[in-house]
């Protein structure tokens, strides 16, 4: 599959998707009030597409590793937030669903990093 344009990459669509079960979780009414952490969790979440969009966007190889170690970065820091199941604003079992799908995009964004820092070595994955 060619990508040409960052809609086409599967990371991008699964930071979606958990982006809006992220939102369902953090509109619960306990979560919902609680404005610091939600806000934080909504931001961070926000951040994984985006980075991955801003990276992408540069056009450039380094630039994207770089955006998408971020990205990653941030997939941690909402799996860390959503321990919110430790002050009962989500059950074990909605934490447990959420992050197995966090941890499934980590690992999918650090295969990709690699893949690129391969083509880096050998050839561009943006063509120049």
């Amino acid at each position: 599959m060619k990508i040409t344009k960052f809609e086409d990459l599967p990371i991008w669509n699964l930071s979606l998707s958990i982006t809006k079960k992220v939102y369902n979780l953090t509109s619960k009414k306990d979560f919902s009030v609680d404005f610091g952490l939600r806000d934080q969790v909504r931001g961070a979440i926000i951040s994984v597409s985006s980075n991955i969009v801003e990276g992408f966007e540069k056009n450039n190889n380094n630039e994207f590793i770089r955006f998408l170690k971020i990205s990653k970065g941030s997939v941690g820091e909402v799996r860390n937030q959503l321990l919110a199941l430790i002050v009962c604003y989500i059950t074990e079992d909605e934490f447990r669903a959420v992050n197995s799908e966090l941890e499934d995009l980590s690992r999918q964004i650090g295969g990709f990093i690699v893949y690129l820092e391969n083509k880096r070595a050998n050839k561009q994955f943006f063509k120049k």
